[in-house]
């Protein structure tokens, strides 16, 4: 997919008005052409990395609640025990069932595969999203917030598994204490793509006089960053990233995930969902932009009780032409399509694809927990069974 980048405005995207909270506009309601600009997989997305592989203990190893420093010697332990060098070992992460990220040759992986204490032994593959946006002019209250509903998520918190959360951004309220980078040498979690800063906006862009405002608007962002600068990153990455969340969250904590596993199924990223949504954290996935069912995709295939996945639909309501589908896990339906959010540099963009429905889903579930009502269905849904739109 090539780049278009519109330039409508420019510097600080950022307009002042006399009333002292965001307030509706009108917008167009003819239907829009759904399969422009969407985010699909990038370059190499789903293709493996040789010699990295992913860990995953068994429930015979207890790793919740002990330290990072344990893990790590845990992991080491059971390299040794199975005559594989330590400084493989690459990194760790706890959580329920925990594991590790290690450089391996075949024959040692499949040694891994035969210890009693490993459940999964998953090679490491490239995770990608293409980088398609339109810059334009913020609306307040724009056609997809009305259509959901919004609220005050102010002390509410949400976690985005993404490129990063821009910090400066005058719209959103970033924790970056909390917040977290996976990708080696950038230490930082700062957006330097725009794809999870525009996911930020959709959860909880402020309610104040300028901008965009979110479906739970003033919550609390931390920005999980597992994708670099030019939206590449590695599955193990999100891994980690749902492994400190299922540390470090909380009962009724929302996490978002806008991103998947193109290339297919991953068992490991599956179990980590699972396993992070049974501590009572809420999370919104994106149902995936291949047309497709949904649950040939990871993580838009987990299921769970505290697990939502989402398709697309436009302004009339109509199902995304690119949305994945498919009842068995789809759960829910949210504006996914022409979606107008922050963008880094104070700056506001329009983006398509499920990667905005999910974000909807998030504010909602911040404000409402599981307690989602719904209004009308998706037009025109593939599979023959309208999914609901969820609403506030």
């Amino acid at each position: 997919m090539q780049l278009r980048k519109t330039l409508l405005v420019s510097g600080i995207c950022a307009t002042f008005f006399i009333a002292c909270k965001k307030s509706s506009m009108d917008e167009s309601k003819t239907p829009p052409d759904d399969d422009a600009c969407v985010q699909m997989a990038g370059a190499g997305s789903g293709n493996t990395v040789e010699g990295r592989y992913i860990i995953s203990f068994n429930s015979k190893v207890q790793s919740r609640g002990v330290s990072a420093e344990r893990i790590h010697d845990i992991s080491a332990d059971l390299l040794e025990r199975n005559s594989i060098s330590t400084t493989s070992l690459r990194e760790s992460f706890a959580g329920e069932p925990g594991g590790f990220i290690a450089n391996l040759s075949t024959e040692e992986a499949a040694r891994m595969r035969a210890d009693p204490t490993v459940a999964i032994v998953e090679q490491d593959r490239i995770i990608s999203l293409s980088t398609c946006f339109t810059i334009v002019e913020p609306r307040l209250i724009t056609w997809n917030i009305n259509r959901v509903g919004y609220g005050d998520g102010r002390g509410k918190t949400a976690w985005i598994i993404d490129t990063g959360v821009d910090f400066q951004h005058p719209d959103l309220n970033v924790d970056t204490v909390r917040s977290r980078s996976y990708i080696p040498g950038n230490p930082s979690a700062d957006d330097k793509h725009g794809h999870g800063t525009h996911v930020g906006g959709i959860i909880g862009a402020k309610n104040n006089t300028f901008g965009t405002l979110g479906v739970a608007s003033g919550a609390t962002l931390i920005s999980l960053r597992v994708l670099d600068e030019n939206g590449s990153g590695l599955l193990s990455y999100i891994v980690q990233a749902l492994a400190y969340i299922s540390q470090y969250g909380k009962a009724g904590d929302v996490v978002n995930m806008s991103l998947g596993d193109d290339d297919g199924i991953s068992a490991t990223l599956d179990q980590q969902v699972i396993s992070t949504s049974n501590r009572g954290i809420l999370i919104a996935i994106a149902a995936g932009n291949e047309h497709d069912l949904a649950n040939k995709y990871s993580p838009g295939r987990a299921n769970g009780l505290n697990i939502f996945t989402v398709s697309a639909i436009d302004s009339l309501d109509h199902f995304a032409s690119f949305s994945n589908y498919g009842n068995d896990v789809v759960d829910y339906a949210a504006p996914g399509v022409r979606i107008l959010s922050a963008y880094p540099d104070n700056r506001y963009a329009m983006m398509s694809g499920t990667s905005m429905a999910a974000p909807h889903m998030a504010g909602l579930l911040l404000l409402k927990g599981r307690n989602i009502v719904t209004s009308g269905y998706a037009l025109n849904d593939p599979d023959g069974t309208a999914d609901p739109i969820a609403h506030y």
